[in-house]
């Protein structure tokens, strides 16, 4: 062999040398490093929703005793209906009910029971619903208005009909 061929021949080796190097060792490697930046920021990413979790888990649980500690101070033998037909007394418009329907409904997995009335006031003014409204809404015994339809009785008078949905939890 000449001194070109064996130049030839040499510059040809180093080239699949170079080839089979990129091919096995740099790429695999770049690969890799890729491979562990993406892993990087994926578990970034899991991170920060761990860390969102537990800070609305931690919410949770503080509200969760929140209302224990205001379930414990309520009476005991505390009943929906009761609670707001003495409200209603109250705040003076126990004539004007026309109907109030108690349910209750059990929850699954708790020992808790959702109590539920709804109750029809006609012929009231709307000083007196808001009235009436206010103490139930700021009761310490965790009554909420779910649900209220309003609509005027009497436009001259100014009296109102209106239907309320109000609900409880009760052990």
């Amino acid at each position: 062999m000449n001194k070109r061929e064996r130049y030839a021949i040499v510059l040809a080796a180093g080239v699949i040398g170079i080839f089979l190097m990129v091919t096995f060792i740099v790429e695999p490697f770049l690969s890799k490093k890729d491979q562990l930046k993406k892993s990087l920021l994926d578990k970034a990413v899991m991170l920060e929703q761990m860390q969102q979790l537990q800070s609305e888990y931690v919410a949770l649980t503080q509200k969760a005793e929140v209302s224990k500690a205001l379930f414990s101070r309520r009476q005991k033998g505390f009943k929906l209906f009761s609670f707001m037909d003495q409200l209603a007394g109250e705040a003076g418009i126990k004539d004007q009910i026309i109907y109030m329907k108690p349910t209750t409904k059990a929850q699954i997995n708790s020992p808790y029971k959702i109590s539920r009335v709804e109750m029809k006031l006609d012929g009231i003014t709307l000083k007196q619903l808001t009235t009436y409204l206010h103490s139930v809404e700021t009761s310490k015994n965790m009554v909420d208005v779910k649900r209220i339809s309003i609509s005027k009785k009497d436009k001259k008078q100014g009296l109102l009909t209106a239907v309320l949905q109000v609900e409880t939890a009760e052990i």
